[in-house]
């Protein structure tokens, strides 16, 4: 039997939609070689990232919640969170997350990172994320996914609403 590389799980809900009102910023993707191959395989998008609004700026008044969560949940350390509006639109295609600033903050290698993924709203018509070749839509606040090092991954709004996640970064 087959073994998945990646964990799903629930957590009841214990926040608000303050994650709506955060301020989200986009910056670029951050991994040239991945940008080159999505060009080549015909990918033209000028922006291929959502909006970000991670520790450098102002977090919900419940995000101490989370790190707590995240802390007991998955045993990590340095937890670090950031929270992802991705608009009607946004296709990020399959690529392997790099940690580049997180593993040089904390000296750690990619392979001890660990990624949570959480649905803070609940799945909507075009929404759609893909880990291992798993597609994961339907889901409901709460459902996360979390993996370690750079397990491959996609994510895309094709419908008409908003797609809110918070990702979750931390090492063992």
């Amino acid at each position: 039997m087959a073994t998945r590389e990646y964990n799903r799980g629930f957590v009841d809900p214990f926040w608000d939609d303050e994650y709506v009102t955060l301020e989200y910023i986009n910056e670029p993707f951050n991994n040239a070689r991945d940008m080159k191959n999505w060009r080549l395989q015909g990918f033209t998008h000028e922006h291929y990232t959502g909006n970000l609004c991670d520790m450098r700026n102002q977090q919900p008044s419940w995000n101490n919640q989370v790190i707590d969560w995240a802390e007991r949940e998955f045993g990590l350390k340095d937890v670090g969170t950031a929270y992802y509006n991705m608009e009607t639109g946004v296709i990020l295609p399959l690529h392997g997350d790099t940690y580049k600033a997180y593993r040089a903050k904390f000296e750690c290698k990619i392979k001890e990172c660990y990624r949570v993924l959480v649905f803070l709203k609940g799945w909507s018509s075009g929404h759609y994320f893909e880990i291992a070749g798993d597609p994961i839509t339907k889901w409901e606040p709460g459902d996360w996914i979390g993996w370690s090092g750079s397990l491959k991954h996609m994510a895309a709004n094709l419908g008409t609403e908003p797609r809110y996640t918070l990702q979750i970064t931390g090492h063992r």
